[in-house]
């Protein structure tokens, strides 16, 4: 059974056009460490799974920002699925 991070991810890459997105979800998030061969969650992948996607995109936000701005400084926009300082 498919985690709802393998999911949104095969989705998101089915929208950009990505043939064989399935296959191409499963082995990032195997690389990634976030599942299993099996596709059962790793520790770290149910963590992620667990943020969301508002809480993936602040953490992939403030980590490309070298965590010199706390994730609730970001707001989250689901129609580009990309968080944005808070202007302020």
């Amino acid at each position: 059974m498919k985690s709802e991070l393998e999911k949104r991810l095969t989705r998101q890459l089915t929208a950009q056009g990505q043939k064989d997105a399935e296959g191409m979800a499963h082995a990032l998030l195997l690389d990634r460490g976030h599942i299993k061969p099996d596709g059962e969650l790793t520790t770290k992948g149910a963590e992620r799974d667990h943020l969301g996607p508002a809480g993936r995109a602040k953490d992939r936000a403030s980590k490309a920002s070298g965590r010199t701005h706390l994730q609730r400084e970001y707001t989250y926009d689901p129609k580009t699925n990309l968080a944005k300082l808070k202007r302020g």
